[in-house]
């Protein structure tokens, strides 16, 4: 399927193709419009560092819920065994009542019959450790729930800042959409059709000049057999739109798309393009292979799956649906690989 993808691509604007597309001379305001591609561009980018804030807030949070409710059963489990613990120790001191201050073990000590004492020396010392053992479990079961008390109550206040940061970078997404949309507004249609073919020009450009550099020539890798299963379901989804947040199956965004197609091949990765970079073994370009993730700028904000020949398969942006690209159309930052 990659060399299909891949070939397909090969032949239009944007993509792997070594020859560049002869450009139009374009109006007169090409120079304006560049800007407008360059402020666009900016304002993408910075939507998808926002989008990858959100993203790493939402992880968080789905963690600590779970933290909280995992912390709140053994507080249950926690007090039932203090209450059990509690009601051992009440029969004892009624026993002790019963026995006129003593428990069995001292009356057995005072009795006058040697060999009866003795015999009962043993369950003496048995008797004074389980009183022991019982009042220590008690101790440090209460311990245990004062400790878990304070784990839910930070817990609860990370899980609030986590949403008050998901809900801030949530504004931050929508601030710059909406910018976008503002600045395409103000174009004709015949200017946005240009934008668009400078967009694709410049992405053009930049596969092309990775492909002149040599870079294709050295990778050679084959698919692993995880690989090729992340590869079927990140392009079955082709054609599906980008959403900010989304991990399918209608919609996704960047590292929702390569995170799902390799939960799909059976190995859970980071959610966000940043924590990808991080956390997964880096490759070096030339032992590239497809199934392994590209990751895109400075800052780690964007992210594609290596299909072969070239070509990438990844949610763009807003506005653009998942589809096949040229692995050098953006600049790449690194490559990571989740099955290592």
């Amino acid at each position: 399927m990659a060399l299909v993808c891949a070939a397909a691509i090969l032949a239009a604007p944007g993509t792997a193709h070594a020859d560049p597309a002869p450009k139009d001379p374009g109006p007169k305001d090409s120079k304006s419009l560049e800007q407008v591609r360059k402020e666009m561009d900016r304002l993408y980018h910075d939507a998808a560092v926002a989008t990858d804030a959100y993203n790493a807030a939402e992880e968080k949070a789905d963690r600590q819920s779970d933290e909280i409710v995992r912390i709140a059963k053994a507080i249950v489990a926690g007090e039932k065994k203090v209450d059990r613990l509690k009601q051992r120790a009440g029969a004892a001191a009624r026993a002790q009542y019963r026995g006129g201050g003593l428990p069995p073990q001292a009356q057995l000590m005072l009795s006058d019959d040697p060999r009866k004492f003795l015999d009962n020396a043993g369950r003496m010392r048995q008797g004074q450790q389980a009183t022991k053992g019982l009042l220590g479990e008690l101790a440090r079961t209460q311990d245990d729930l004062r400790r878990y008390a304070d784990d839910a109550s930070e817990r609860w206040r990370e899980l609030d800042a986590n949403r008050k940061a998901k809900a801030e970078a949530k504004k931050k997404i929508k601030a710059k959409i909406k910018a976008v949309e503002e600045l395409e507004s103000k174009l004709e249609k015949e200017e946005r059709e240009r934008l668009l073919k400078m967009e694709q020009e410049a992405e053009f450009d930049r596969q092309a000049a990775w492909i002149d550099s040599g870079a294709l020539e050295e990778i050679t890798g084959k698919a692993s057999r995880s690989g090729k299963k992340a590869i079927k379901y990140a392009t079955a989804q082709i054609g599906k739109p980008y959403e900010w947040g989304a991990e399918g199956p209608g919609s996704y965004d960047c590292s929702g798309l390569t995170s799902e197609a390799w939960i799909s091949a059976g190995k859970t990765i980071p959610r966000t393009s940043q924590e990808q970079w991080k956390q997964l073994p880096r490759i070096d370009i030339e032992d590239m292979r497809p199934g392994d993730l590209i990751i895109y700028h400075e800052d780690a904000s964007h992210v594609g799956m290596y299909i072969g020949d070239g070509a990438i398969v990844h949610a763009p942006r807003p506005g653009r649906d998942v589809t096949i690209a040229g692995a050098g159309s953006m600049k790449i930052l690194g490559v990571v690989r989740p099955d290592k």
